[in-house]
């Protein structure tokens, strides 16, 4: 038998369809163990005190499994000892390259496969949304309302507008599928060219890696997801803000780090850009006293925007398929490559 152990909250009902993937399959679920999600498809848990007895027996648990689902986020310093039969560990979320990295399971010698793929659609709702705000006005008419000021006003339209995706993956296809809907043009670049055409990839134009600054200077919107790795850490400081083209959106839907928070006031400040989305924070949580929170142009969203009500139904579907792939000795989807770091 091989067995799986679930390390963090799922619903009975995808727990069941884990267990119907193979009659070789143990899965080992234990959610009294486990800390309770705060809110759907949290995979962290509100704070959790065990009892010595109960440590004992997830310590247990953790020592038996070859397969775990997710990371066991209660002792991550302690993981590699306690789970040494471990060979396959299914992330719950798709941008681990710096987690791993940051707590040294390359050392553990075992397979980690990512979430990418499972949060494409909320993400990119996300942005259309954070589009469609823009164009619309939103800000404005909440001001009016707040106001009891009934004032006409004229509106935009994403139409012919320029949308610049700076990672182009899973995410960013669906970023432009929708965006093309509204007849957007959609421009994008990728670290990793595999000379796919822009027409396969969905996409008007595809810019090579070291032209982001031309392709910025296109672009109405930006929506940054690529991956957080040495090489992107900083990507959007005051040299690619000034390569934007004037009265531009930056979405930041990536990691913190991947922009320089001073440079982006700066940038905002100057008129250059004329609002920032962001979801994510170079500290977070975004510390109380930031000036990103109370800033007139800026709209903060607490690393929620992937989150969505269907996710774990998603990620039962993904780890199912892995799992099959795995008995069956095939290579797994979304293998991390911890080199690159993605």
């Amino acid at each position: 038998m091989t067995k799986v152990l679930i390390c963090s909250y799922l619903e009975p009902e995808h727990v069941e369809r884990i267990r119907a993937v193979d009659s070789r399959l143990e899965v080992l679920y234990h959610p009294e163990l486990l800390p309770k999600p705060r809110y759907p498809a949290d995979h962290l848990g509100q704070p959790l005190q065990r009892s010595p007895q109960e440590q004992t027996r997830w310590e247990a648990l953790l020592s038996e499994a070859e397969i775990l689902f997710d990371f066991d986020y209660t002792g991550l310093a302690q993981l590699p000892e306690r789970a040494q039969k471990v060979r396959w560990v299914q992330a719950t979320s798709a941008g681990i390259g710096q987690f791993v990295k940051r707590q040294d399971y390359s050392r553990m010698g075992v397979v980690f496969t990512t979430a990418s793929g499972v949060h494409a659609r909320p993400l990119a709702e996300f942005v259309l949304m954070v589009l469609l705000e823009q164009v619309k006005q939103a800000s404005l008419a909440r001001q009016q309302q707040q106001e009891h000021l009934w004032k006409r006003f004229a509106t935009e339209e994403l139409t012919g507008k320029t949308l610049a995706i700076v990672g182009l993956g899973n995410i960013g296809r669906e970023i432009a599928r929708l965006a093309k809907a509204f007849e957007m043009r959609v421009i994008a670049n990728k670290r990793r060219n595999n000379r796919e055409s822009a027409t396969a990839l969905g996409v008007d134009q595809l810019f090579a890696w070291d032209e982001l600054h031309p392709m910025l200077a296109q672009a109405d919107f930006a929506c940054l997801i690529t991956p957080h790795t040495p090489e992107t850490e900083g990507l959007m400081n005051k040299a690619a803000f000034a390569a934007m083209k004037p009265g531009g959106v930056l979405i930041n839907i990536a990691r913190g780090a991947v922009l320089v928070e001073s440079d982006l006031l700066e940038a905002l400040d100057s008129g250059k850009l004329t609002h920032a989305a962001l979801d994510v924070a170079a500290v977070e949580p975004l510390p109380f006293d930031s000036p990103l929170w109370t800033h007139s142009k800026v709209t903060i969203y607490p690393h929620s925007a992937s989150t969505s009500a269907l996710e774990n139904a998603r990620l039962t579907e993904l780890f199912c398929q892995n799992l099959r792939r795995y008995l069956d000795g095939q290579p797994l989807l979304n293998q991390l490559d911890i080199q690159r770091m993605y």
